[in-house]
């Protein structure tokens, strides 16, 4: 029964980030970085938002690897391909006709994804399954090089800010949100979802 309830958080919690990132995305304002960058790519080379989630994923799995000089997490694509199909289902399914209109709307809709995001972060992260390589990025860059875990993420961020702006992803003033936001977000979530979780498997034992 453990299990059944560590996988049922991890799909969950993948189902409602991948929610939040699709709400991000149609809202207009800008997205988060790497959000951007999979969303320039598809616009300038082709292949759904989700397909570059994966394309990306793998890329990143190979670098992690080697800044931390391990073998590659090859069970990360799992979570990828999960992630990426479930982008596609909420982008190119269910709100493919959902247009935004008006400021005040698309700041709700995005207000929306970035809370939904940071949640379906917080529960997908409890069971300790493997993680989105782009999570485990800033982990590798703080392990190669001995930085504090601010400066870890801020270079991830900036990496792939300036990868998204060449391939002219959807940049605005929600990516800076995002940016300061998904973290305390998240912070403030975890706790609550940690307990639950623990919780539930205790009983289950």
């Amino acid at each position: 029964m453990a299990f059944v309830y560590r996988t049922l958080f991890y799909i969950i919690g993948l189902i409602i980030l991948s929610f939040g990132v699709s709400m991000t995305i149609k809202a207009g304002l800008g997205t988060g970085a790497w959000d951007a960058l999979n969303v320039g790519l598809s616009k300038t080379v082709g292949l759904t938002p989700g397909s570059w989630v994966v394309i990306v994923g793998i890329v990143m799995i190979f670098v992690n690897a080697a800044l931390v000089k391990r073998r590659p997490d090859l069970a990360a694509i799992i979570t990828l391909l999960i992630t990426g199909v479930l982008i596609d289902f909420w982008l190119l399914r269910v709100f493919d006709d959902l247009v935004v209109a008006g400021y005040a709307k698309q700041f709700g809709v995005f207000v929306l994804g970035m809370v939904a995001l940071s949640f379906g972060l917080a529960v997908y992260l409890q069971p300790k399954f493997p993680l989105i390589p782009i999570d485990n990025f800033m982990m590798a860059l703080r392990e190669r090089f001995g930085l504090n875990l601010m400066v870890a993420k801020t270079l991830g961020e900036v990496f792939a800010l300036s990868a998204a702006f060449i391939f002219k992803g959807p940049i605005g003033i929600g990516t800076l949100i995002v940016t300061f936001a998904i973290g305390p977000l998240i912070q403030l979530f975890y706790p609550y979802c940690e307990k639950l979780y623990n919780k539930l498997i205790t009983a289950a034992r």
